[in-house]
């Protein structure tokens, strides 16, 4: 079941240019293949938004935020963005350092009075703030609570993790390893906590979320009337690949963490917002400089793996620089990247475990980037005729027929690179088309067969006749 395309082409802030039509044949695309591939890879539901600088250039929901009460997924369905959570303590962090409040290479020593890590290794530095930023403090990568576990993800209170933290030890010496950590952003969100003189929701409430409006935005799962969209998390209890609801979880002292929930809508316009502030238009609540600061590399482990800016991950993905982060918590994938050189975003939210939203994310910005080519041959009258999916039983998956360009292409599914299993196709007569080669020659034939009502009932490839799938309830 998939939910109608939420926004096409609108703006996120008032002072941005709509982008006009030149998105249309790319979301088609982008709607045909999520709605497909979400399908197959038994996502419950999705929820993604694009922009492009002030612009929105597509935003959907496929799939159900629910399967018990049937409730569809839309662009404004909650979900928990679990590490997505780390970039607004990052930039709380900045801004008290913006302020004069301290250091980032101040110890935590320094900044928590209460800080009793025990230190493991001779001649090891001190874990500092900075490193603590980028993962590389040596902190173990959780206090120590059985916090995770199932059934009730009991999250252990800022009281509890004050408490336990003597009992741990540095895992590595310090600076010298990637070890990423929920308890390093744990204790970031208690300095600015101690640093600010108010509690940590307080402070982002007041200093980050309620300044750039993310009224979808919050400390953790609203109780207020905007819980009805709220979506419920799936996860898969061992071998039996059975879905099963997880139930809600409070992270409680983790929050700084791991703890934060938002819309797919309010994570493109809190995309927007960096891009308006690394351009210098917008240094309300933190500077272009400090920005540009967090989003490079300010740690990169020895084989180059693994590259961290301040709370921002940093990634190579097909060709790009990217920026953003991921979260993953009971019931819950999401990911936020941002081009800031090419000021586009995407994010994309999931609710269910071991989804691949990096994979989702990445193929959705190779559909930006590409576009679709305008032929020099004429091209049917009525190509929308065609649009749609035909079934390659008994091999497992479809043919999916899309608007690419001004004309057709064919993809077949499942895939997590839709560009790649994509063949452009070229007008030759009635309900005749070839394929085109990478060297732009002819492929083979394809011919759509219709009905007695005139509607396209068949794709006729290689000798095979392959149905139309029914859409629709």
């Amino acid at each position: 079941m998939k939910k109608p395309l939420i926004t096409l082409l609108c703006t996120l802030v008032s002072t941005g240019a709509a982008a006009g039509g030149e998105f249309d044949k790319e979301s088609a695309l982008i709607e045909r293949w999520l709605d497909a591939q979400r399908a197959y890879d038994n996502v419950p539901g999705l929820s993604v938004a694009v922009v492009r600088d002030q612009d929105l250039l597509w935003s959907g929901g496929f799939g159900l935020a629910d399967i018990e009460n049937g409730e569809e997924a839309g662009a404004d369905t909650i979900y928990g963005i679990c590490s997505i959570s780390k970039l607004f303590t990052g930039i709380a962090v900045m801004q008290l350092r913006d302020a004069g409040r301290f250091e980032l290479d101040d110890p935590l020593t320094e900044l928590l009075p209460w800080f009793g890590l025990t230190q493991a290794f001779d001649g090891s530095p001190e874990p500092t703030l900075r490193a603590t930023l980028t993962h590389s403090a040596g902190l173990p990568r959780e206090s120590d609570f059985p916090y995770w576990m199932p059934p009730d993800f009991d999250f252990p209170s800022y009281a509890e993790i004050r408490e336990r933290l003597a009992d741990q030890a540095t895992i590595y010496p310090a600076e010298r390893y990637f070890q990423y950590s929920n308890l390093g952003l744990t204790l970031a969100g208690e300095v600015v906590a101690e640093q600010s003189g108010k509690s940590f929701d307080r402070y982002v409430r007041e200093h980050i979320l309620g300044p750039l409006e993310l009224t979808d935005t919050d400390t953790g799962f609203p109780t207020d009337a905007r819980e009805a969209r709220v979506a419920t998390g799936y996860g898969y209890p061992g071998r039996s690949q059975q879905l099963k609801a997880m139930p809600r979880y409070d992270t409680e002292g983790i929050t700084p963490a791991a703890g934060f929930a938002s819309t797919a809508l309010d994570l493109a316009r809190f995309a927007s917002w960096q891009f308006r502030v690394l351009d210098g238009s917008d240094e309300a609540v933190l500077k272009a400089n400090t920005l540009r600061e967090m989003q490079r590399v300010q740690w990169m482990d020895w084989d180059w793996s693994v590259a961290r800016g301040l709370a921002f991950g940093v990634y190579r993905v097909n060709g790009r620089t990217l920026t953003g982060h991921a979260g993953d918590c009971p019931g819950f994938n999401t990911r936020l990247f941002l081009d800031p050189v090419e000021k586009v975003a995407v994010a994309v939210m999931a609710n269910r475990n071991r989804t691949d939203v990096d994979g989702y994310a990445a193929a959705i910005l190779d559909i930006l980037d590409a576009g679709g080519t305008t032929p020099d041959e004429p091209q049917a009258p009525n190509l929308d005729d065609f649009v749609g999916s035909y079934d390659l039983s008994p091999w497992d998956g479809e043919e999916q027929v899309v608007r690419w360009g001004d004309g057709l292409a064919v993809m077949t599914l499942p895939t997590m690179n839709p560009l790649d299993s994509m063949t452009e196709l070229r007008f030759v007569e009635g309900d005749r088309f070839r394929t085109v080669r990478p060297d732009g020659s002819d492929g083979h034939e394809i011919v759509f067969r219709r009905g007695p009502d005139g509607a396209v009932t068949h794709l006729l490839e290689h000798s095979l006749a392959l149905p139309r799938i029914p859409t629709g309830p």
